[in-house]
């Protein structure tokens, strides 16, 4: 046990079958069969040379996210959850957590994901209806993912269920009933996301052609709203903007490590991570193309290019953005980077979007409503 701040590690497995026409992640088709087994030793070669800059660390949380990590083989998930374990000591409630698609290939292969060390599962449902799922991209329909979902129930200890909403004519009875039969599923983590268009996305060009609108903002905020009070309603408690959680125990601990503002890696191929060297926060980002990704582990031993040192300002911004999403906030002992607005503050805290904390930069629940107005109103 160190002084350090904990640890979490994210794994970035690019690689999707089919691609979401809302993603815009860096995602890819796999182009030569050998190329994801290469990509897993590449990962493991990653950890390995990262764990010499961060030296001794008390490691949280492993992350599979993605493309889709549930079309890997369990065996390499396996080898990277070792390999982290070795490398860095493990809470004793560490944290294992691989995205997942409900599809039936997939979903039979949970049992062995579980076996290779995974303890939480973040199962990618989106919709309960056919043609929303449609819409959407999946490559699933609403029967597999309520098999899926089933599935994960048994084989994990935690499970967390993504939804989307805010789709094209959907209206607050209908996405009362989705989170009604969510909330059923035996997940004691749910994670609601209002569609966003993102620029480049199929989705922002079938907007930019007039083929469907976004939803009005008043719809998306009616939405919102229904969505805290039927989970609160069922036991979840809104702990962030888009996650719900029955109880603090069932909290994403590796979503924590970000809005707390503790170090990651970063590995596999455009992988972000944030690492505290000599007292100053740096980032790194990974190559973005496999095949780069890989090469450039057999270069220079790490996958990213460069480690780049952030201002006590940026540092404290990116406080700020991540900090404000939870409802416990941001220290302002970490907070020395910026010049923030008394009157400002003052000004929002009696508006109720945040709370009057001398000790915490917190945001109301009213306030978590406009957080991408609020955080930028304050930074400006």
């Amino acid at each position: 046990m160190t002084a350090a701040p904990p640890l979490g590690v994210y794994v970035h497995w690019p690689y999707c079958a089919r691609i979401c026409p809302y993603c815009d992640f860096n995602v890819h088709r796999v182009r030569r069969p050998d190329e994801p087994a290469a990509l897993a030793r590449a990962i493991v070669a990653d950890l390995e040379a990262q764990a010499a800059i961060t030296g001794p660390r008390r490691l949280v949380s492993v992350f599979f996210g993605g493309g889709t990590p549930s079309l890997m083989d369990p065996a390499w998930a396996g080898e990277i959850v070792a390999a982290a374990r070795r490398l860095w000591t493990s809470a004793a409630d560490l944290e294992v957590s691989l995205e997942a698609n409900p599809t039936d290939a997939e979903a039979d292969r949970f049992a062995a994901f579980a076996a290779a060390g995974v303890t939480r599962l973040s199962l990618g449902l989106q919709a309960f209806d056919d043609a929303a799922l449609a819409f959407l991209g999946r490559n699933h329909d609403a029967a597999a993912g309520l098999r899926a979902a089933r599935a994960a129930a048994r084989a994990f200890p935690r499970l967390s269920l993504d939804l989307i909403y805010a789709r094209p004519g959907q209206t607050a009875a209908a996405w009362t009933e989705d989170l009604r039969r969510a909330a059923d599923l035996g997940a004691e983590h749910l994670s609601p996301y209002q569609l966003t268009i993102e620029a480049g996305t199929a989705f922002d060009r079938a907007v930019r052609r007039g083929r469907f609108a976004p939803a009005e903002p008043d719809l998306a905020a009616e939405l919102y709203e229904v969505t805290q009070s039927v989970l609160e309603a069922a036991g979840f408690h809104a702990y962030e903007v888009s996650n719900h959680a029955r109880g603090p125990g069932a909290r994403s601990r590796h979503n924590l490590v970000y809005w707390r503002g503790w170090d990651y890696l970063g590995a596999g191929p455009g992988a972000h991570g944030r690492i505290t060297r000599d007292g100053a926060r740096h980032a790194t980002v990974g190559e973005a193309r496999p095949a780069d990704y890989i090469a450039g582990v057999a270069a220079h031993g790490v996958g990213f290019s460069t480690i780049e040192p952030l201002t006590p300002e940026e540092a404290a911004q990116e406080r700020v953005l991540s900090g404000l999403r939870i409802e416990e906030g941001v220290p302002q002992a970490q907070l020395g980077g910026l010049d923030l607005d008394p009157a400002r503050i003052a000004d929002f805290v009696e508006l109720g979007l945040l709370a009057d904390d001398p000790v915490r930069l917190r945001a109301t629940p009213a306030g978590r409503l406009v957080l991408d107005r609020l955080t930028a109103e304050l930074l400006t």
